[in-house]
C-alpha cells in the first residue's frame, strides 16, 4: 500500500477514535473530538499532498506523527496510571493506547525511501 493511503487511513482512524472518545464520555471528552478531528483532518491533508507529489508533505506528516507519538505516549502512561489507581478510565486508556500504536506503526512508512517512492 502506498504511504499516502496509509497516512489518509491514519487520519480517518484519528477522527473515528476522537468520535468514540467523545461518545464514551460526552461531558469530559470534548477535547478527544476536537483533537481527533483536527489532527485527523491534518493527516488526511498531508496524505493528499503526498499523493499529488509534494515530497515535502511527507516530512510534514512525519513531524506531526512524531509529535503525536510523544503526546499519545505521555497520555497512555497517564491514563493507565489512573486506571491502576482505581479511576474508571479504561476506555480512554484503550483509545489513547490505540492511537499510540497507530502512530508507531505509521512512522516506518514515513521514514522509508524518497518522496517519489511513496
Amino acid at each position: 500500500m502506498k504511504t499516502w493511503k496509509i497516512v489518509i487511513c491514519y487520519g480517518v482512524f484519528l477522527i473515528l477514535v476522537g468520535v468514540a472518545g467523545f461518545a464514551s464520555n460526552p461531558e469530559k471528552a470534548k477535547t478527544a473530538l476536537i483533537s481527533g478531528g483536527v489532527f485527523g483532518s491534518l493527516s488526511i491533508g498531508w496524505g493528499l499532498l503526498v499523493a499529488k507529489g509534494f515530497g515535502w508533505a511527507r516530512w510534514g506528516a512525519l513531524g506531526m506523527t512524531l509529535f503525536l507519538t510523544v503526546i499519545f505516549g505521555w497520555r497512555t502512561w497517564a491514563s493507565w496510571a489512573a486506571v491502576s489507581a482505581g479511576e474508571p478510565k479504561q476506555t480512554a486508556a484503550l483509545l489513547i493506547s490505540s492511537m499510540l500504536v497507530a502512530s508507531l506503526l505509521l512512522l516506518p512508512f514515513l521514514l522509508r525511501g524518497r518522496a517519489s517512492s511513496v
